[in-house]
């Protein structure tokens, strides 16, 4: 699961960055942004669902906020950042080894070299509208989780919290608002208040009940540049998107059932097996994204694993398998000639010339 965002500019003031995928990541006055990678991992058994997202930002800003509208009452914490690291050995690609016959450009005769190996991709007081639900300091993370009654007041909210939303989100609120849903609003507070934003910032899970999986996605119609969305759905059963929402055809990068452990164990709430499918989506045109990502069971639990091939040249004792082929039929060739030429002298010989009488 990756997003990548890269800050326009505007003459000599460089605007905001939008985070893709599940919110508006906001900066300080004209100070940048960017979301150079999100990861996120989704768990859902039927009545809850928790989102484990991680952020790898760079740019100048010092502060920044970032929104996230939820369908119910939320609970924010800190994650592991080891729980991305066994996903992703969990969908490490098969490797297997793909002989071919004729030598290719980088074999001999073609080239002295040996041949490459192919390796493996892959917030204070609220306005009148808005209420304040809890507030809590988690690391560099303040954490506000909020209601509203409409995007305006959302946005004076956080005009008075320091920061200027960007022309057009209220707009893209507003299906949220008329939906009651709920916000969680974080201020990235670094400690070290000196210091721009930047690399990876620590996870940050949120948990809410929700008897369908989704994934806000809406708040993307922002974003500038084409968008990549990669998800982890940890769930009971192989899971899919109800439909593209507006980007490429989602791809599964891996499916199959796993058995948790560790910080994946912690998430699922035991070492039962579960089931684990990795999406992949590419946005072109991030304009066009009309809602949010609903995901379903598929009609079957069929597992996938990506197989990487590495491809080596046949050989048999350490010669090639093409040039001992090639010397066995010279010799074949050979040894057939050399029969015909004995069968031919035989034959001459044993013709005799006819005597008169």
């Amino acid at each position: 699961m990756v997003f990548a965002l890269l800050a326009t500019q505007l003459g000599s003031l460089v605007g905001p960055a939008y985070a893709c995928g599940c919110g508006a990541m906001i900066p300080d006055g004209f100070s940048r942004i960017g979301v150079a990678r999100e990861t996120s991992v989704l768990r859902w058994d039927g009545r809850t669902e928790q989102i484990v997202m991680r952020f790898r930002v760079d740019g100048d800003a010092k502060k920044a906020a970032w929104i996230m509208p939820v369908p119910g009452r939320a609970t924010v914490e800190t994650a592991k950042a080891e729980l991305f690291t066994d996903l992703a050995r969990f969908t490490l690609p098969e490797r297997r080894t793909r002989g071919y016959f004729w030598p290719r450009e980088h074999d001999w005769p073609f080239s002295s070299g040996s041949g490459d190996a192919v390796g493996a991709p892959m917030p204070g007081a609220g306005a009148p509208s808005v209420g304040v639900v809890g507030r809590e300091q988690l690391g560099d993370f303040d954490v506000a989780r909020l209601t509203a009654t409409d995007p305006d007041a959302l946005r004076r909210w956080l005009e008075t919290n320091g920061f200027k939303l960007p022309d057009g989100l209220s707009a893209e609120l507003k299906p949220y608002v008329d939906q009651k849903w709920e916000y969680v609003a974080v201020r990235l507070a670094p400690r070290d208040r000196t210091k721009a934003l930047g690399g990876d910032l620590d996870p940050l899970s949120i948990r809410f009940d929700s008897d369908r999986l989704v994934y806000p996605m809406r708040l993307s119609r922002r974003a500038k540049t084409p968008q990549s969305l990669g998800l982890y759905v940890l769930a009971d059963h192989r899971m899919e998107p109800v439909s593209p929402i507006g980007g490429a055809a989602p791809k599964v990068a891996f499916a199959g059932t796993v058995t948790p452990s560790g910080p994946v164990a912690e998430l699922t709430g035991g070492t039962r097996p579960v089931f684990l499918t990795a999406i992949e989506q590419e946005f072109p045109e991030p304009a066009r994204i009309d809602g949010d990502h609903e995901l379903r069971a598929t009609a079957e639990d069929t597992p996938y694993r990506r197989t990487v091939y590495h491809d080596e040249l046949l050989t048999v004792g350490g010669v090639p398998a093409w040039l001992l082929t090639m010397a066995a039929v010279v010799l074949a060739a050979a040894l057939v000639l050399l029969l015909a030429l004995r069968a031919k002298r035989r034959g001459a010989r044993s013709v005799r010339p006819l005597s008169g009488t």
